[in-house]
């Protein structure tokens, strides 16, 4: 998990600059279109990866997905070499590298078969630090145990010698509780997509910062994030004990809610110009970018004239990004252990490798439409209807969390096995 992390986050960053350098016609919204293509391989891969889990042992699907994944980073690598279609390889790469990493599935299935459900939280609190630390071994021993710590058998595990396999556990799943940890799940995958998405283009724009500018203070904030999302797991993991899951989940939507609505425009100032596009001064209220001497090669930087809502929606303050950052930085953490937390209780001791295929597969299908989304929305609208319209979203989710509530509790406490 931090191995796959921290791959992804040395590339999101810098995927803009990199795509505009290999082929100048793309534009924002192909951007969407290969930030997405991670994410749309990750959705098809997972399913069958987990599928593959449950009948298999982990270490191939796992073996086949990291050959995958290295060989698509090696591919992304030189995608600037063919003498055309650069931008068409850029986007076959990523998808390649998304296909590598559906074997996050296969890791989730693994740590909730094999913990019970006292360690649930924890467990999953430990895998999403060490995917943070991604942002900034082999095989083991592996087991199954039930929500009690008892262990059985696993499909998977059982030897050749042996016929029998582990008896079918008694009680149904809660569909309708498994179908809406989905959909919350989709949304904060989504809105993180998004986040991670416009945060280059957005800080150009705003601030009129160079590609290489952009890309330099975004990595500092992400490193920042990760970190900052490694003290709330470690926190999350005291405080679920105390509160429960379902509370923290609640908390972590209304944070992600609360930094996109400080996102919005507001005020009379308005964002620098791109020099490059205005012809002559028939603007004389819009602040431009310097003009740089015509003898350098500097690149244009501001918010480009073509993108008409430059014109007349205010500028976002770095005060606003950084705080903005600061509130998802938190929310999206305790959103993302805790919704793996609650489906994995959900699920009870049942093999869950496709569960959580089909989990990763939603998240993924979040992590596709959110840039294409954002990128077209953004694009055309500008900031001030995207984070209207993310915020509305949140909301939803918000209010479908709270009718769900009760739904949302773990498999044995459902049979009354175990106390709430």
């Amino acid at each position: 998990m931090q191995c796959f992390f921290l791959g992804f986050t040395i590339v999101i960053t810098s995927i803009w600059p990199y795509l505009k350098n290999i082929d100048e016609s793309a534009d924002a919204s192909f951007l969407g279109w290969v930030v997405a293509a991670y994410s749309l391989g990750q959705m098809v891969a997972s399913p069958l990866f987990g599928l593959w889990s449950n009948h298999r042992p982990r270490r191939e699907p796992l073996v086949c997905s990291i050959f995958i994944n290295v060989s698509a980073n090696i591919y992304y690598t030189y995608v600037y070499l063919p003498p055309s279609y650069n931008k068409i390889h850029m986007l076959l790469a990523r998808t390649f590298v998304g296909i590598g990493a559906g074997n996050v599935a296969v890791v989730r299935s693994y740590v909730a078969g094999a913990t019970s459900l006292k360690e649930r939280t924890s467990a999953m609190a430990n895998l999403s630090a060490c995917q943070a630390l991604g942002f900034i071994l082999g095989p083991g021993l592996e087991h199954f145990v039930d929500d009690h710590g008892q262990l059985i058998c696993a499909i998977n595990y059982t030897p050749e010698e042996r016929v029998d396999v582990a008896p079918e556990v008694e009680g149904d799943i809660d569909q309708i509780a498994v179908f809406t940890s989905n959909v919350l799940f989709f949304v904060i995958l989504f809105m993180f997509a998004v986040f991670e998405t416009i945060s280059t283009p957005l800080s150009m724009d705003m601030f009129a910062w160079t590609r290489k500018e952009a890309v330099f203070y975004n990595g500092i904030i992400l490193a920042a994030i990760g970190f900052e999302s490694i003290l709330v797991f470690l926190v999350v993991k005291v405080v679920s004990a105390r509160v429960g899951d379902r509370p923290l989940l609640l908390g972590g939507l209304i944070l992600i809610f609360a930094g996109f609505f400080i996102l919005l425009p507001w005020g009379n100032q308005y964002p620098k110009i791109q020099w490059a596009d205005i012809q002559n001064n028939t603007l004389p209220t819009i602040r431009l970018a310097p003009t740089p001497p015509s003898n350098t090669s500097l690149e244009p930087t501001g918010c480009p004239s073509e993108q008409t809502w430059c014109l007349f929606t205010p500028v976002i303050h770095l005060a606003q990004y950084i705080t903005s950052d600061i509130l998802i930085g938190v929310g999206y953490p305790t959103c993302n252990v805790m919704s793996y937390t609650l489906y994995s209780k959900i699920l009870g001791p049942k093999p869950q490798g496709v569960y959580m295929g089909w989990l990763t597969a939603s998240g993924s299908g979040a992590r596709t439409l959110g840039p294409v989304f954002v990128s077209h929305v953004y694009t055309i609208l500008g900031p001030r209807w995207t984070f209207s319209v993310i915020c509305g979203i949140v909301l939803a989710a918000v209010v479908l969390l709270s009718a769900m509530y009760k739904r949302l509790i773990a498999f044995s406490v459902r049979h009354g096995r175990i106390d709430d």
